[in-house]
Formats: C-alpha cells, structure tokens, sequence
C-alpha cells in the first residue's frame, strides 16, 4: 500500500523559505511523475510543480523562479523548496503521485491523473 507524508509545513515571514518534503512508502511502478499541489479554504487544489521520472520538471507561473522540486529516489522523498515567500502563497500543501507514462509538462496540474495522495502540510506567510 503506497504512503505518501508531508512534512515541513509552518509559519514563515514574507521572503522566507521553507522546504516542504513528502515521504514515499509501497511501491510505485512504472515510470510516473510527482507533483505538489496546494489548496486554499473555497479555492480549488492548483497545480504549483511537477517532476517526472526522467527528472524534467514544471512548474506554475506563479511560483516559477521561487520554488525548486526535486526528489531523492534512494530515500523515496520529493522536495519542494521555497524561496521568497509570498502571502498568496498561504495554502496546504499536498504532494501527489501519479501521470503514468506522461512528462511533467502533461501532468502539472491536472489532478485527475494523480492516483496517490498526502494528507498536506500547512504553509502560512505573513506580511
């Protein structure tokens, strides 16, 4: 059974950083993408970054040139960095797997296609 736990979440300053990290247990297979996703009370959950298996990775407009994801496939962890945090940055943070066979320009954002889900982390950014 596939695990996915957030951590890393808390309360920053605006341009702050944190680093979000997201443990995978269980086993995936096959060549799929990761992506972290965030979510704000009555808003819908928005894409924020994508990698995929071969590393390449995508991210939204609003975010692009803030945040790094990566991942370590030793430990079976997915970052996310954070830099020069914004207070439209406030939202749980959700980390997901999934987009089987697509890049992660495809899978940015499109939910649907994420199979395996975390419970989120809270990032709030004050100004």
């Amino acid at each position: 059974q596939v695990q996915l736990v957030e951590s890393g979440g808390g309360s920053v300053q605006a341009g702050g950083s944190l680093r979000l990290s997201c443990a995978a247990s269980g086993s995936i297979y096959g060549r799929y993408c990761m992506g972290w996703f965030r979510q704000s009370p009555g808003k819908e959950r928005e894409g924020v970054a994508a990698i995929d298996s071969d590393g390449t990775t995508n991210y939204a407009d609003s975010v692009k040139g803030r945040f790094t994801i990566s991942k370590d496939n030793a430990k079976n962890t997915l970052y996310l960095q954070m830099n020069s945090l914004k207070p439209e940055d406030t939202s749980m943070y959700y980390c997901a797997a999934g987009g089987w066979g697509m890049t992660a320009i495809q899978a940015l954002g499109v939910r649907d296609i994420f199979g395996y889900w975390g419970q989120g982390t809270q990032v709030t950014v004050s100004s």
